[in-house]
């Protein structure tokens, strides 16, 4: 068993104070996914400022095909990530290299068969979507870019787990704000510049994440003593059965989790491109809308896991008390503030991305459910970090099924079709739906069972 040095990189949350932890942690995350946002944004207000509403549906439906294909990376990462502050907390950073290896080889290859499948089938895709003809090539030209970039998106969110997990935020901030600006760049020259439409708004994408995920590589290696990577080629190749088949008991339902999600969103979404290019230009702005609603969620889920998996390792269960507490203050204040703008000056913030009259006038009705979003989500960050924290894989797998699926596809339907509602009706399942973990959450917490992960 080896300890943390006083030089190392390497982060220790089992002790000291935990709101101010937490904020210090977080911080850097919260900023991280907002850089990400505004990048994606920026190629949605360009498109939209060059190309109108079917540039905006175009980036919309491409943007949608090609997350949907980071579901892998995202479950396997969030694993990683618990399982590396696993080894933190219970003093075993000596494991961290060798897992390192065997994460980022697996999901090197996930990421080679996931890019050539999508790529197959990309058009059986788009019309399942519903996809409107007057986007169709746009969004064709948008999603096969970021199918043959996908090995970059992978890479970085694998790295920034692995500084995740030990508790650095401060490098992948860095490392997202080099992709920003560069993402901001390359939409004026290949959008504006060289009127490439949305295929160029996607190529910026790519590249600057790809030179970002390189900057992470660079920056890992040459601090890898810091970080007790002793890691060799051997790792990335040949993997170790035991840590490949603990990051796949954990990552599987966290993938099948996101997965599902995404599922349900495609629907959701293939439905509402139906009601024509308005509502799926909206359907575009409302995606970004809820990625606000999760900025502040997916900061305390992501720095909270972390935490929470270091004390429950350490047998520090008041500690993981006082963690969820924190993520509750600081969440649900945000996200009511949030709610007030949106509330006081929807037509200001909808008017960023178009001026298009017919889509605003369906923004003015959306406001109710974008306020359910951002309360759904600061909620379910709460148990979130408490589920995916004590690395209870049955749990995990159980949120997936109920939210991902059966909830948020039956609500959606539900109000979208059965009451009429159309798209306002899918938009509305979908935003209650993203409650559920948080009852899910706290029946699990009280049952006490959190405080058994990690036996051995």
């Amino acid at each position: 068993m080896s300890s943390i040095s006083k030089t190392s990189h390497i982060r220790d949350f089992t002790e000291g104070n935990i709101t101010k932890q937490l904020v210090v942690f977080s911080l850097p995350l919260f900023m991280s996914n907002l850089l990400q946002i505004v990048y994606n944004m920026v190629d949605m207000i360009i498109v939209g400022q060059a190309l109108g509403k079917e540039g905006i549906s175009a980036v919309s439906v491409g943007g949608d095909v090609s997350h949907f294909m980071t579901f892998v990376a995202m479950g396997f990462a969030n694993a990683g990530q618990v399982l590396i502050a696993k080894y933190v907390g219970a003093k075993r950073s000596e494991k961290i290299g060798r897992f390192v290896g065997t994460m980022s080889g697996f999901l090197f290859s996930c990421a080679v068969v996931i890019s050539g499948a999508a790529i197959v089938f990309q058009e059986t895709i788009l019309r399942l979507m519903n996809t409107p003809a007057e986007s169709y090539a746009g969004a064709a030209s948008y999603s096969f870019i970021c199918m043959a970039g996908l090995v970059f998106i992978y890479g970085y969110n694998v790295i920034s787990a692995v500084l995740r997990g030990m508790g650095d935020s401060k490098h992948p901030f860095v490392f997202i704000s080099i992709a920003a600006v560069l993402n901001l760049i390359l939409d004026l020259v290949f959008v504006i510049g060289l009127k490439m439409g949305a295929g160029g708004a996607a190529l910026a994408t790519v590249i600057s994440q790809g030179i970002s995920f390189v900057s992470c590589v660079v920056f890992l290696v040459k601090n890898r003593e810091r970080f007790s990577l002793n890691i060799t080629f051997k790792d990335f190749v040949s993997w170790d059965r035991t840590m490949l088949a603990d990051l796949l008991r954990l990552g599987t339902p966290m993938a099948i989790k996101s997965a599902s999600i995404q599922v349900s969103k495609l629907f959701v979404n293939s439905w509402i491109n139906s009601y024509g290019v308005a509502v799926s230009a909206f359907a575009g702005i409302a995606n970004k809308v809820a990625s606000v609603s999760n900025l502040v969620s997916n900061a305390m889920n992501t720095a909270g896991s972390t935490m929470v998996s270091q004390n429950i390792a350490a047998g520090k269960f008041d500690r993981v008390k006082g963690i969820m507490f924190s993520i509750a203050g600081i969440g649900l204040s945000i996200a009511a503030m949030i709610s007030v703008m949106f509330i006081g000056f929807p037509s200001q913030i909808f008017s960023i991305f178009t001026d298009d009259a017919t889509v605003l006038a369906i923004g003015s009705r959306y406001v109710p459910i974008a306020v359910m979003l951002f309360f759904g989500s600061a909620m379910r960050a709460i148990m979130n970090a408490l589920i995916n924290g004590s690395g209870n894989y049955k749990v995990n797998f159980a949120t997936a099924i109920l939210d991902g699926i059966v909830l948020r596809i039956g609500l959606s339907v539900l109000f979208g079709l059965a009451l009429g509602m159309q798209h306002y009706g899918f938009w509305l399942g979908d935003a209650l739906a993203g409650f559920t973990p948080f009852f899910i959450g706290l029946v699990f917490y009280k049952t006490g069972r959190w405080k058994k992960a990690y036996k051995e």
